[in-house]
């Protein structure tokens, strides 16, 4: 193993360092309109936004057009990113201003996370455009982040765990990784361009397949040599945000088709690619005055989904941008697991990093209430005193009670930039978090740092 940090071995933090407009300053008023047409989507209410920003292309020659290329999907973003964090009263609004979901195949476990930092995943584990255009239903944080206690009620990694009545019962579980190479082909590639509606010879070249300009002028396909071999679509010509690069005002036009139509186009990509559609879990939402509807899907590996999912945006006129993983999941056979005992008391060893995956707000609103802090702010008049002699020293350490865990399955990259899907261990505490650590015995595991 070496040293590289999670990101470079991330095909989208990849990509984005390859976008040779990743450092233009976006023009005046962009955040304003941003945030302005965000705020007014939770509400239902209309409202403008400013242009927008260059995307993870790796081939960009004309900025304006990136531009206008990737403005729809700032406006999806930070109208879910809206959707999660405007708060009437205090309490958790995910997914206020949908309407239309629904989960097509059932309800399988979600994924189990072991990477730190937010932004690990989206909601149910899909890429979508700029890495996470989905509300987090596991917003997956390190223990040790240094968040804010208000995003998380763990404070800062100080924690210690309490638990009874777990399994010491070890034993083996099945491990998989992704296939990439075997999808690496003109013929897996062309046959999802062709059902995207594109023409032409799937061509390698600059790290990837690419078919159509890669420029932002027209309908083109990008599909990444990574470990899971992830691809991006986008079609600027049915953007319906498309604005002319001088343009003030731009107002979207069209209306959303409907959930089943988003769904089957989806399914007909992902058999096109010769997967099998009928091995994940779909749903599909639509925000309020958006003309375009989105829909994903999430593999499914035994009863879990996994977080490289497939993602697809629809218009009136057809497909406006799509992404997922081609590389299937193949078996590497069973690895020997630590009990569900040992697993806990992994939460407390650092080699092992114990991870938040989904942060108990509720409890944490509870929490505030019963600190009584004041409603306004009152000024001070003098500085802290200061503290008497043999004070004791402020070092706050938060109490988990666990109750529950599962044994399931997490997306581990190595490396040489493969990708598996290993054991991992899935802890609920009292207050209804979860945390993670992965479950494969230390004889299965390379501590070597280099």
């Amino acid at each position: 193993m070496n040293d590289r940090h999670d990101d470079e071995l991330d095909p989208v933090e990849r990509l984005r360092a390859a976008d040779p407009a990743a450092n233009v300053e976006p023009s005046a008023g962009f955040t304003d309109g941003v945030v302005a047409r965000a705020a007014a989507d939770a509400a239902g209410e209309g409202a403008q936004a400013g242009e927008a920003t260059p995307s993870e292309t790796p081939a960009v020659a004309d900025l304006a057009a990136e531009r206008a290329r990737r403005r729809n999907r700032w406006l999806t973003a930070a109208a879910v990113a809206a959707s999660v964090l405007i708060i009437g009263g205090g309490g958790y609004a995910i997914g206020a201003t949908t309407t239309g979901t629904s989960t097509v195949a059932g309800s399988a476990a979600p994924p189990i996370s072991l990477q730190s930092g937010v932004g690990a995943a989206t909601e149910q584990g899909v890429p979508q455009p700029d890495a996470a255009a989905g509300a987090p239903e596991s917003s997956k944080m390190s223990a040790g982040s240094g968040a804010t206690d208000r995003m998380l009620p763990y404070g800062y990694g100080r924690n210690v765990f309490r638990a009874s009545g777990l399994s010491t019962d070890e034993g083996t579980a099945t491990a998989y990784a992704y296939d990439a190479r075997s999808a690496s082909n003109a013929e897996t590639v062309g046959a999802l361009a062709a059902a995207l509606g594109l023409s032409g010879t799937p061509e390698l070249k600059d790290g990837g397949w690419v078919v159509g300009p890669q420029d932002g002028t027209a309908p083109s396909l990008w599909v990444g040599l990574d470990g899971t071999l992830s691809f991006s679509y986008w079609d600027p010509q049915l953007n319906p945000w498309q604005c002319a690069p001088d343009a003030t005002v731009c107002e979207p036009t069209g209306t959303a088709p409907g959930e089943a139509a988003a769904i089957d186009a989806l399914r007909s990509l992902i058999s096109s690619a010769g997967r099998d559609a009928g091995s994940f879990e779909y749903a599909s939402q639509v925000y309020e005055g958006s003309p375009t509807r989105t829909a994903q899907a999430w593999p499914l590996v035994d009863g879990q989904r996994t977080d490289q999912g497939w993602y697809l945006e629809l218009a009136e006129g057809g497909i406006v941008n799509a992404s997922g993983s081609l590389a299937e999941p193949v078996q590497l056979g069973d690895y020997p697991i630590v009990s569900e005992q040992e697993a806990f008391e992994r939460l407390s060893d650092p080699r092992f990093g114990a991870q938040v995956m989904a942060m108990p707000f509720a409890a944490q609103e509870a929490k505030s209430a019963e600190s009584a802090a004041p409603t306004e702010w009152v000024p001070p008049t003098e500085p802290p005193a200061i503290p008497a002699d043999g004070t004791a020293i402020s070092w706050p350490v938060n109490e988990v009670e666990i109750v529950d865990a599962r044994l399931g399955l997490a997306t581990q990259w190595q490396p040489d930039g493969s990708v598996l899907l290993v054991p991992a261990y899935e802890f609920t505490d009292a207050a209804g978090g979860t945390w993670s650590v992965i479950a494969v015995a230390d004889s299965k595991l390379d501590f070597a740092t280099e």
